[in-house]
């Protein structure tokens, strides 16, 4: 099964908190209800007099920047106008942090960042994000050196553009899961790789771990050449420019810099996958009570469903959907994360 770009938020209802105070008794107008409940919509929030949502790029920081307004004008509407405002952080480590400090009291991150803000900073997962009708995604290995790490002859599916993108080893095909790992064994020591951020999950810590399984090459411990791009589509275009032979990023960030490079889908070859990831999603501050906590999360459902909202998410993370957090699921990116670099 292929997934065409990174990793889901579907069904939910307009946040109503107290529509019984709507309801008039035996044909009143409710006027004086209608404003009570409004009232008290507004006031369900509050542990914090403003909310804000810590950003981490994944892909054009220019966009993050710009996609930030409307996504916090989103949940602002979904919250009956409580104030909310959207922050850009350096990386993931720069989201947690704002968390810790009281500066941010939403995360929007991959699973590792999640577990990281959950375990550094006492939040709480709520959702998790939706992408072409999956929950989970992928990390993609790509190459410039095909030769090498293909086992059979690269297959091009074209994207939607008709644009060309390689794949050998079975990945044009496959199921979410660890694919081309006889591939990934002909890594040599010394090889560069081009890994995205020391926090992301499908740039780092679940390629890394598949590296350290297979042979042996602890993260950080110099069996190879780390490389840390600072996003996927750099990890792409480093590999790209031969500043790497080989690179991680989630499937298929190729996509996202195939405009300004035509040909990136021919000359980086995808030849393994590591996974299944589940998908990003949106942790929140333990400040909030468990009720505000609730409300947060039927407020992010709705703000899913409305079609403005959906447009905001797709700009910031091409999101298509939200779904509640799956504990389950973040059990797996757990395990990753408290065994990371174990041997």
């Amino acid at each position: 099964m292929r997934k065409k770009t990174l990793s889901t938020f579907a069904l939910a209802s307009v946040l109503t908190l107290t529509m019984a105070g709507c309801v008039a008794d035996e044909g009143e107008t409710g006027g004086e209800e209608d404003a009570e409940a409004g009232d008290s919509e507004a006031a369900a929030i509050t542990s914090v007099d403003e909310i804000v949502i810590a950003l981490v790029p994944s892909n054009d920081v220019d966009n993050i920047v710009e996609s930030a307004e409307p996504l916090a004008d989103a949940l602002s509407d979904a919250l009956e106008g409580f104030p909310v405002r959207a922050e850009e952080t350096q990386d993931y480590l720069g989201a947690i942090t704002a968390m810790q400090t009281g500066d941010a009291q939403v995360v929007m991150s991959g699973p590792v960042g999640m577990i990281q803000a959950e375990e550094q900073a006492d939040a709480v997962p709520i959702t998790q994000s939706i992408r072409y009708g999956s929950d989970v995604y992928v990390t993609q290995w790509f190459t410039n050196d095909p030769d090498t790490y293909c086992m059979d002859e690269p297959v091009d599916v074209p994207d939607d553009e008709g644009n060309t993108m390689l794949f050998c080893n079975g990945t044009d095909e496959a199921e979410p899961g660890a694919v081309g790992e006889e591939a990934l064994e002909m890594i040599e020591e010394g090889t560069t790789v081009s890994y995205v951020d020391q926090g992301s999950a499908s740039g780092y810590y679940y390629p890394a771990t598949q590296l350290n399984d297979l042979l042996g090459f602890a993260p950080g411990e110099g069996d190879i050449d780390e490389q840390f791009a600072g996003s996927h589509d750099n990890s792409v275009i480093n590999v790209y420019n031969d500043s790497a032979t080989i690179g991680t990023s989630f499937d298929d960030a190729r996509q996202n810099v195939v405009a300004e490079n035509p040909d990136v889908g021919e000359e980086v070859v995808v030849f393994a996958w590591a996974g299944p990831i589940p998908n990003d999603g949106i942790v929140v501050s333990s400040e909030f009570t468990e009720d505000e906590q609730a409300v947060l999360t039927e407020a992010w459902l709705a703000v899913a469903e409305d079609e403005d909202g959906l447009a905001a998410l797709d700009e910031v993370y091409e999101i298509e959907g939200m779904v509640e957090a799956d504990e389950e699921a973040l059990d797996g990116a757990r395990q990753v994360y408290n065994d990371f670099g174990d041997e």
